[in-house]
């Protein structure tokens, strides 16, 4: 009687680390999706969904890791980790990225003026060829959403 009660708490126990796993994991992913739908504006969004379909692992660890976990922590509001991403991502020479995180700081409040400003620190800390491929992309991004129906929802790309 005692053997078989200590071998289903083992297995029990040993099984618990799988179970945090995966209730972590929902979690995260949970977390992850609702950080994507508070910057655009309550839809999904379209990189993210596209990557879902051939790529479905890193699309589960974007939305798992960097925003579930990373992206949601309480320590920064919103409009910083904009402001913050779009200035890595302008140093880094990414204007994909940088054109999708501008997108979420506008949807947030964040100014052009302010994008722009970002630009022209990027001069200064990556160098006026990556600071130029910064300002080609958010004029890119401000012409789309100048051209765009003002119906209030202007996703990011």
């Amino acid at each position: 009687m005692f053997s078989r009660f200590r071998a289903a708490a083992l297995l029990f126990l040993g099984a618990l680390p799988a179970i945090a796993s995966a209730q972590s994991s929902d979690g995260r992913l949970e977390r992850g999706e609702a950080v994507v739908r508070s910057l655009n504006n309550g839809e999904p969004q379209p990189v993210l969904e596209r990557m879902r379909q051939e790529f479905p692992f890193l699309a589960e660890a974007t939305q798992g890791y960097a925003l579930g976990e990373v992206w949601s922590r309480p320590e920064l509001d919103s409009r910083t980790r904009q402001l913050a991403a779009v200035a890595a991502f302008a140093a880094m020479g990414e204007p994909a990225f940088l054109k999708t995180h501008a997108g979420y700081a506008l949807n947030l409040g964040v100014s052009e003026e302010e994008l722009k400003e970002i630009v022209y620190l990027t001069t200064v800390t990556a160098g006026f060829p990556r600071a130029i491929a910064a300002s080609q992309a958010l004029s890119e991004l401000f012409a789309e959403r100048r051209a765009a129906p003002s119906d209030g929802r202007k996703p990011a790309p």
